[in-house]
């Protein structure tokens, strides 16, 4: 960073921000997650009538409260007004005029707490209760079904005439692109919020030279800017004092096409920055992931199902030792470089790798030079956080060359004392060991997420290919068993355990599995016309005929749905031609934290690789072979 940038970036940093907005960032994602639960507020009529309930109720309520306190401790809001209002929020110059227009002054959320964190509503309840009889503090989802709604949400009342149903809808998709674990982390917040302060000093110098930009935040600066904005009364004044007026939100063009007006201002802002402060507007975690992938169904589902624990003697548990890998999501970028001889100018690129053996990266991959290029291009891929990321300079003349070479160590990038980015100049050691006068440098740019636990990858090797034309039968009476073993592996190809259907001496059908040590485990077992999955309170069946959604049913502490094809994050993206629903399964969680729905495990019938979540391991890795075992025995 030039003296001149760093004097930038040090400007940008003693901008005045009124509130804990790392604190409030954390709560914000807390609340959104509670809302992508119950996403009957995302349409329906039951949100024309949240939107009522908003504006008759909590609005009014909220001014009594600010003029004089209605209650001795905070007033708790209820869940659909807190969306409503979250949304109106996040439309800065609209809630003020609103505010303004109806209680002539601007509603803040001084003394109001989310109905998410935990503080009892009994007091909110009580004053809502006498102010409004006839509406339940809790939403009633039957009441908007009743002939009472169209009258009351349709009446003579006057509200504000924004289209909130728009501004749901816009908002909607957003905690999709937030909801990754390492964005909750306050490393990452905290990097946002001075990222955020940053954008804000790019609008404050194009203000000052009256340049008209649409600058367009990255999302962990949109996310602390939205927390800024659901703090209306400091946002404004914040934001007077910073422009002189209050900042617009500005969410209408969802249109992310080439040369589109989001598009073009996200360049121009990438642009700005980067000379600005002199480094890398793009961020690792922090970029568009597209489309939020489509839910399994439309209705939640809860299942009713005992909170009993496995016993903790699982003796699968205690044989199967999978060792836990974390990963990391890297950003990388070769901005510039220094010395490079003038025949190779313009035909060099950088081929980037791990110098070390890698379980989630282990390919070599070509990226070329910006300055050399005229154009940025980046690379994203996931790797474990150890050590060095090695670059080999090549010339990309008649013949590809080999320069020489540089390295950055992970440690730097993502150990304790990081700041998840990187951007040095890299002494690039030629090839041929003979150094030049001036040596050449390679300016590299490089971000990073925290450490997050990996999901499982192990293979399931048959006598026999697995198919899936063998799999939806009933299960009772009609199995011819297999002498034919499954051997479960993991990616370095060590035996994990080896599984075989069998009768046993009293003629039930089982399950059971030979460890590496050479333990035997009976982990499955056919009663009545279910299979229970044993050592745990998992069974096994096909589900009921009213089920179109699944194939197969796991239930137990939680209820898991397997369905055709690549579901929820296992979807498939940029027309990915594996997304054959016939090659693939999807295992999908159903659970009160999940009532959508979570993927915790994909299947490849084609090759038997299966992917599993680190917390749902041990349970995938019962089934599959009960599964597999199943799937491959033909019908008498």
């Amino acid at each position: 960073m030039e003296m001149e940038q760093e004097s930038e970036w040090n400007a940008a940093q003693n901008i005045s921000i009124s509130e804990d907005l790392v604190t409030a960032a954390k709560h914000q994602l807390q609340f959104l997650a509670v809302v992508d639960r119950n996403r009957w507020l995302y349409e329906s009529q039951c949100l024309q009538w949240a939107i009522y309930r908003y504006n008759a109720c909590w609005l009014p309520l909220v001014a009594k409260h600010s003029e004089s306190r209605v209650t001795e401790g905070p007033l708790v809001v209820p869940l659909d007004c807190e969306w409503v209002w979250h949304c109106h929020r996040l439309n800065p110059v609209r809630y003020k005029s609103d505010c303004e227009e109806f209680y002539g002054r601007i509603l803040d959320n001084c003394n109001v707490v989310s109905s998410v964190q935990g503080i009892s509503s009994r007091d909110t309840e009580e004053i809502w209760s006498k102010l409004y009889p006839n509406e339940p503090y809790d939403f009633d989802l039957a009441r908007p079904s009743s002939s009472e709604f169209s009258e009351t949400v349709y009446g003579t009342q006057s509200f504000s005439k924004y289209n909130f149903i728009l501004a749901i809808e816009r908002q909607s998709p957003f905690f999709y692109q937030v909801s990754r674990p390492h964005v909750n982390n306050d490393l990452f917040l905290q990097a946002a919020f001075a990222r955020y302060k940053g954008f804000l000093h790019l609008i404050r110098r194009n203000r000052e030279r009256s340049i008209r930009r649409f600058c367009v935040p990255t999302y962990d600066i949109d996310l602390i800017w939205h927390t800024h904005q659901l703090h209306p009364a400091s946002y404004c004044n914040d934001l007077v004092e910073l422009l002189g007026n209050v900042l617009e939100h500005d969410d209408t063009d969802q249109n992310r096409g080439k040369g589109q007006k989001l598009d073009t201002g996200f360049s121009e802002t990438t642009k700005q920055w980067e000379e600005t402060f002199g480094s890398r507007y793009w961020r690792a975690g922090a970029m568009y992931r597209g489309i939020a992938p489509s839910p399994i169904t439309t209705t939640p589902c809860i299942p009713e199902i005992a909170s009993n624990k496995a016993d903790s003697t699982n003796e699968l548990e205690r044989l199967i030792d999978i060792p836990k890998t974390n990963y990391i999501e890297i950003l990388l970028q070769c901005v510039e470089i220094k010395n490079l001889p003038e025949i190779h100018k313009g035909k060099v690129g950088v081929l980037f790798s791990k110098a070390q053996p890698d379980g989630i990266f282990n390919v070599k991959r070509k990226l070329s030079i910006q300055s050399e290029l005229g154009q940025k291009q980046v690379a994203v891929f996931q790797c474990q956080p150890m050590g060095y990321l090695f670059f080999e300079l090549v010339s990309q003349s008649k013949k590809t060359k080999t320069l020489g070479s540089c390295f950055i160590s992970m440690e730097e990038l993502s150990g304790p004392v990081s700041k998840l980015s990187v951007e040095k100049w890299l002494d690039v050691v030629p090839s041929s060991g003979t150094v030049g006068s001036e040596p050449i440098q390679l300016r590299v740019a490089a971000s990073c997420t925290l450490p997050t636990p990996a999901p499982h990858v192990v293979q399931m090797l048959r006598s026999s290919p697995l198919s899936k034309t063998h799999c939806f039968f009933p299960l009772c009476g009609m199995v011819r068993f297999t002498r034919s073993w499954t051997r479960i592996i993991d990616a370095a190809g060590y035996e994990i355990i080896r599984l075989q259907m069998r009768e046993n001496k009293k003629s039930a059908k089982e399950i059971f599995g030979l460890t590496r040590t050479g333990e035997t485990l009976v982990l499955a077992q056919f009663l009545g016309k279910e299979w229970s999955v044993m050592d745990s309170l998992w069974s096994f069946k096909l589900p009921n005929s009213n089920d179109q959604d699944a194939h197969l049913l796991l239930t137990g502490p939680r209820m898991v749905k397997l369905v055709s094809g690549r579901k929820l994050d296992y979807e498939p993206k940029h027309n990915d031609k594996r997304g054959d629903k016939h090659s693939f399964m999807t295992a999908v969680e159903f659970s009160a934290d999940h009532p959508y729905g979570r993927a915790v495990a994909l299947l490849d019938l084609k090759s038997g690789l299966l992917t599993v979540s680190s917390s749902f391991i041990q349970n995938l890795l019962r089934v599959s072979g009960l599964y597999t075992n199943i799937l491959s025995t033909p019908l008498g």
